[in-house]
């Protein structure tokens, strides 16, 4: 598994409460339905490929 990258975002309180709602509507965490808004987002502009790929190591080998 990749290591994540841990970064600040800053959000309207009203975009957060919403995105809260969301969310508790589907059991996940704020983080997660983040997180799941990216990827899918990424998948529909076809800037991430479906399915897992496998990791690669620093010599861009695959291992």
């Amino acid at each position: 598994m990749a290591a994540k990258k841990t970064f600040v975002l800053r959000l309207d309180e009203d975009v957060y409460k919403a995105l809260e709602r969301w969310a508790v509507d589907e059991f996940r965490s704020v983080n997660g339905q983040i997180e799941w808004l990216i990827d899918a987002s990424l998948k529909k502009a076809g800037r991430k490929k479906e399915g897992k790929e496998k990791p690669k190591d620093e010599s861009g080998s695959e291992e």
